[in-house]
């Protein structure tokens, strides 16, 4: 009896081993529960009642188990539903109080920095008029001085006292001359202290407004140079522009010379074939290629006839209704990427490629990788530079080739590293979890200071997982990056590893100076790359290059 009462009960008591029951997502929007964090909301929520053993009550059948729960692979199962479903075992009031207070608090912190800011400028202001009217006393004393000095000369002259050339006369010259002299000097800084009061607000109200900058940051700029200032091409990126093209002309191209010579880099002006090649849209045969782009472009846009009217069906509009929140969030920096038709071809590739591959479907995140390869195929039929490039200025068909090469491209791309985005992005945890074990033979003091101020690699390094260290570099860091990434075997899903861990590695000594948890947090995030150019990344693909040949053949090596 007591073996039939358990078979009963089996259903309650492993009601979260069941198949079917809902397991939390983690991503960028929901990273795991962490109980350590979390400690004080879960001893605040509530608590389950005590059981009653001497009472159990009626069995639930399996039937009536399916009936009320949902699948996790469900179509409802959307970001509200996932988050009512990890506030059930915590205190709705607490999480409400705990909420308002962090809002409250973020308000007052920024309200304190404007009044700051306001202050400090009240008081540069301050001080700068006192300078302006010390200096003036100061020149009005020293005209008084000369005058004094003038009028005492001319009455020594008036008694007929005689001066000589080494006497009185040479002293009259000398304050004279000083006195001219140092009126110039007073004379100087009497606007500038007013143009650099009026600069710092003027650069105030400039932070001050939410409006786009009419220059474009360094971080967006997309040009090939280095942050040295070198010439864009020197006489040895022109050898290795040459050797590209004569590789390049052949009949039948040689894929694995062709990915030496990318390794460190390739030119701008051969790197949209060259992408094309190394990702394997294009064939090695030169005859073929021409009927193999035509067949994939029409083949692109078969799928847009045949899916895209689909985007507001019951079952595809969540899809659509992130991509669509999600576009204008990508690169909002630079111009190019805010234009209305460029968001639309975003949101017809990001659309069909999710319909295509419903094991993952669309997941934050992929929308950045679209980019790059964007960037690089418009540069295959314009000169100028792109960030303000108006794409409405191309024909239709040169638009629709960039817009289906784009889409392959990335689908060649994300076939590597789809488990990075399928249900619970087991790609990623893996990686993570290898990143944290390479680093702590790597730099093991590093990794215990992380460790000491509970730092989680899963807390930074997610993202640089998820989109490929995008959001931690400029864009045109990233293109070089994807250079070598191109040509490195298994390049986005293995390499990257040891890229990420070079990065890290490359902080240390701004890691070790933070002494906080929301000090390394704040670092983690907003790493200073701004001024990256291909010297930074050369530098740093050496780096990872040297960690993956110490350790990807010695796997041992970094596991304890």
């Amino acid at each position: 009896m007591s073996s039939e009462g358990n078979k009963k009960q089996f259903w309650k008591r492993n009601a979260a081993k069941v198949p079917g029951s809902i397991q939390h997502v983690y991503g960028a929007q929901h990273p795991p529960f962490d109980p350590l964090l979390h400690a004080n909301l879960i001893k605040a929520g509530n608590k389950p009642p005590p059981a009653t053993p001497n009472k159990p009550k009626k069995a639930t059948t399996f039937q009536e188990f399916e009936s009320i729960t949902s699948d996790a692979w469900d179509v409802g199962d959307d970001d509200d539903e996932l988050l009512a479903m990890a506030a059930q075992n915590l205190n709705i009031k607490v999480v409400m109080e705990t909420a308002n207070q962090v809002i409250e608090n973020h308000s007052k912190q920024q309200e304190r920095q404007r009044l700051d800011d306001t202050t400090e400028l009240e008081h540069r202001e301050e001080d700068t008029q006192e300078e302006v009217v010390a200096e003036e006393e100061e020149e009005a004393e020293l005209e008084e001085e000369e005058e004094d000095e003038e009028e005492e000369e001319g009455n020594r002259l008036e008694e007929g006292y005689v001066t000589s050339p080494e006497g009185p006369f040479a002293s009259q010259i000398g304050p004279c001359t000083d006195s001219l002299l140092v009126k110039s000097h007073s004379e100087a800084p009497i606007g500038s202290p007013r143009d650099a009061a009026g600069e710092h607000a003027a650069l105030y109200r400039q932070q001050s407004l939410p409006h786009r900058p009419p220059v474009i940051p360094l971080v967006a700029r997309m040009a090939d140079q280095n942050t040295s200032g070198t010439p864009a091409l020197t006489e040895r990126e022109a050898s290795r522009l040459d050797k590209f093209k004569q590789l390049l002309a052949g009949p039948n191209t040689d894929l694995e010379e062709l990915r030496k010579l990318s390794w460190s880099g390739i030119p701008r002006q051969v790197r949209p074939i060259t992408w094309k090649l190394l990702s394997g849209y294009l064939p090695a045969n030169a005859e073929r290629r021409e009927s193999v782009l035509q067949r994939k472009r029409e083949e692109y846009f078969g799928f847009i006839q045949q899916y895209y009217d689909s985007r507001n069906d019951e079952h595809h509009q969540d899809t659509y209704r992130q991509i669509h929140i999600d576009i204008p969030r990508t690169n909002p920096l630079i111009p190019l990427f805010q234009q209305a038709s460029v968001q639309e071809i975003f949101e017809r590739i990001l659309f069909i490629w999710a319909i295509r591959h419903p094991a993952s479907g669309y997941v934050q995140g992929i929308n950045d990788l679209v980019t790059p390869f964007f960037v690089v195929y418009v540069f295959e039929y314009i000169e100028e530079e792109v960030e303000n490039f108006d794409v409405s200025s191309l024909q239709e068909e040169v638009l629709k080739n960039i817009e289906a090469d784009s889409f392959w491209c990335m689908s060649k791309l994300l076939d590597g590293i789809q488990d990075n985005y399928t249900f619970a992005q087991p790609g990623i945890q893996r990686k993570v979890k290898a990143l944290e074990e390479l680093v702590s033979r790597i730099d093991e003091s590093l990794h215990r200071h992380m460790q000491q101020y509970e730092v989680e690699y899963l807390q930074f390094a997610f993202r640089w997982m998820n989109n490929l260290l995008m959001r931690e570099l400029p864009l045109r860091c990233t293109i070089r990056l994807w250079d070598t990434y191109q040509a490195e075997p298994e390049g986005f899903s293995h390499f990257h590893l040891y890229v990420c861990a070079a990065f890290l590695v490359r902080w240390r000594k701004e890691i070790l100076e933070e002494r906080d948890f929301q000090g390394l947090m704040i670092l983690l995030q907003n790493l200073p790359t701004m001024h990256w150019g291909n010297e930074e990344v050369s530098v740093l693909l050496a780096e990872a290059y040297r960690l993956k040949f110490a350790f990807a053949d010695a796997p041992n090596h970094y596991k304890r």
